[in-house]
């Protein structure tokens, strides 16, 4: 189950940076977080992100941190 909710949240973050036309780079530079851990997030074992984590990636979005967690069906 838990690791289900990270896949998805991976793929949630591919589908969010494709839609903002950002490369992996671009969106860690955004976000203030490294490359290497844009590039876990979108991986097939991602890490668990922390809250601190969620905040940044939704602030490198430009968006709510609710919407950074809407999971598209």
């Amino acid at each position: 189950m838990k690791q289900d909710v990270v896949s998805n949240f991976g793929k949630q973050i591919r589908i969010l940076r494709r839609r903002h036309k950002l490369t992996q780079e671009e969106l860690a530079g955004r976000a203030h977080i490294s490359l290497k851990y844009v590039q876990n997030l979108e991986g097939k074992t991602p890490q668990n992100p922390s809250l601190v984590i969620l905040q940044k990636l939704a602030d490198g979005f430009g968006i709510p941190l609710w919407k950074l967690l809407k999971f598209e069906e």
